[in-house]
């Protein structure tokens, strides 16, 4: 029987997801050790794709009233808003620790197993790059892709603020199977489907114990590796509205 290989899993609480995006890249880029981050609790954020076009996702008016911090990550994909009922499960991993093609689809298509083997939703699924039960949305999902690693992270909606969606325009580019649909309609909380946030991370982690020798590790473990110089691509954006006020 081939040595499962070994997964390190990181679990953190209240931790800003750009603090989170920050160490991802580091773990990408300065290991060839395969991770796994859970975390929950962040403060409000907009997230949006390396290649987001600010003026036509967010709502310039909202944010005059109420600003909300917005960030361009390091990864593609689209855009949307976190907050404290937003969990978030990040897989930075080796290629040649995994059997299938380290493209988009073929991962995408092996998380979708995974999840589904973790989380026994009968109707989950994966529809174009969004998890989604039944018909509604209740994950999106993000790639980036090196030579020899990748990161495959996604967002899970426990539960949102209706309000908080206002801050998202209708974005000019949507999965098929959205037909349409507002934010209030198209989207799905796993609160309905699990009793606690840590049924629902213990979940993953037990699924993720039949492929990986799951090792928990601790952030203050990998402060020397983390304390040496790489690219960090994630960033807050500043940026200037038509009558001079600053979004930041």
């Amino acid at each position: 029987m081939d040595k499962k290989p070994t997964l390190y899993l990181l679990r953190f609480k209240n931790r800003d997801i750009f603090d989170q995006l920050i160490l991802e890249e580091g773990l990408l880029r300065l290991t060839n050790k395969n991770f796994c981050i859970f975390n929950e609790g962040s403060p409000e954020r907009i997230v949006m794709g390396i290649s987001g076009n600010i003026e036509k996702l967010v709502d310039f008016k909202k944010m005059k009233v109420k600003p909300i911090p917005i960030i361009k990550r390091y990864s593609g994909g689209g855009t949307v808003i976190v907050d404290s009922n937003t969990l978030f499960v990040s897989l930075i991993l080796e290629k040649k620790s995994h059997p299938f093609g380290s493209f988009p689809e073929p991962i995408l298509r092996w998380s979708e197993d995974l999840y589904k083997k973790a989380l026994h939703i009968p109707s989950f699924n994966l529809k174009e790059n969004d998890y989604v039960i039944g018909e509604k949305k209740c994950g999106g999902n993000a790639q980036y892709i090196t030579k020899n690693r990748f990161v495959h992270h996604t967002t899970f909606l426990w539960d949102f603020n209706p309000q908080n969606m206002n801050y998202l325009l209708y974005p000019p580019k949507t999965p098929k199977y959205r037909q349409g649909r507002s934010h209030l309609t198209f989207l799905e909380v796993l609160k309905k489907h699990f009793l606690s946030k840590e049924i629902f991370f213990g979940k993953i982690k037990k699924e993720l114990k039949k492929q990986y020798e799951v090792k928990e590790v601790f952030l203050k473990e990998l402060v020397s590796l983390l304390s040496q110089k790489y690219r960090m691509s994630s960033c807050f954006v500043h940026h200037l509205t038509q009558n001079g006020g600053e979004i930041s």
